[in-house]
């Protein structure tokens, strides 16, 4: 069995729609491809496609490998491009964008350490805690945490963060230190417009069972730091993203509450209008955040 040759056989009979359409642009016979599909079916011990005469469907088994095996194919021919292309330099200017706090904190190092290897290119950076329209406002990349936007992107996962709830010493010793997710309720909790969903807060406990919690306060901005500064003032208590909180949570500003507790893992996203093409600084930038977060979680 040619693993390889089973992935994008698979890969292309979803993308196509059919085995007929998938053997014509991978220029092989249907019974060829159909016999890849299957071969890979028997490899996994697990059926991927449900098949009728008029229509095929994947399994939500096929569903789950579907989306690694393109990512794999992707990943496939980013290394052969970037092989091919060793001796390539980027030049030109790199219109970037990402979060305002991400930008700041984790973004900017990376542009710096860039730039030094690579001083022919140019980097335009704008921050922003929207999503971007890439196509309409002609951007490169956008760097996206917890969704990665339209379905008409591409996107590469470089690493995760999670939500940390905290409040300030100040507020627990006036309010008291919440012993479990569900007396979040009885707190004043400050929203962040870009959290999903803004009001309902999911914990996991030492078993990984989630406990989603429905809260509310007085105060919601589309700016965490703010509401960090305002928790770190006895404001509140707030569920935010690690990188956001680290410096608070390291001068004893804020103190991290539910230890028993973790909050969700939030994908990091690199986001690009297409893979086709993809040019050198795209290509290369991707690679030295990808090394980054995973070197640095």
């Amino acid at each position: 069995m040619d693993l390889f040759i089973s992935l994008q056989s698979f890969a292309q009979v979803i993308e196509s729609g059919s085995f007929a359409r998938a053997a014509g642009r991978l220029n092989i016979s249907t019974t060829a491809i159909s016999k890849h599909v299957a071969d890979l079916e028997a490899h996994l011990d697990v059926r991927l496609l449900n098949r009728t005469t008029r229509k095929l469907s994947l399994t939500d088994s096929g569903q789950a490998f579907y989306e690694r095996c393109t990512q794999l194919l992707h990943d496939w021919d980013e290394t052969e491009q970037e092989l091919a292309g060793a001796a390539e330099r980027p030049r030109g200017t790199l219109r970037l964008t990402t979060s305002i706090h991400f930008g700041v904190r984790e973004i900017a190092p990376a542009v710096a350490d860039f730039s030094r290897h690579y001083p022919e290119l140019k980097f335009d950076v704008q921050l922003s805690d929207r999503i971007v329209d890439l196509v309409e406002e002609g951007f490169d990349l956008a760097i996206r945490i917890g969704h990665s936007g339209s379905d008409n992107l591409v996107a590469r996962r470089l690493g995760e963060i999670r939500l940390v709830p905290c409040a300030s010493p100040e507020y627990l010793k006036l309010h008291g230190t919440p012993a479990t997710p569900s007396d979040l309720v009885r707190h004043n909790c400050l929203t962040y417009e870009y959290s999903v969903p803004r009001t309902q807060w999911r914990l996991f406990d030492a078993q990984g069972q989630e406990q989603s919690v429905a809260v509310s306060g007085n105060m919601h901005s589309n700016n965490a730091e703010l509401l960090a500064e305002v928790a770190a003032r006895a404001g509140g208590i707030i569920f935010h993203p690690e990188f956001i909180v680290s410096d608070y949570l390291q001068s004893g500003r804020l103190i991290r509450i539910l230890p028993d507790c973790i909050g969700p893992a939030l994908p990091i996203y690199a986001v690009y209008p297409s893979r086709k093409h993809l040019s050198a600084k795209v290509r290369l930038f991707i690679g030295v955040l990808a090394t980054r977060f995973t070197a640095e979680p």
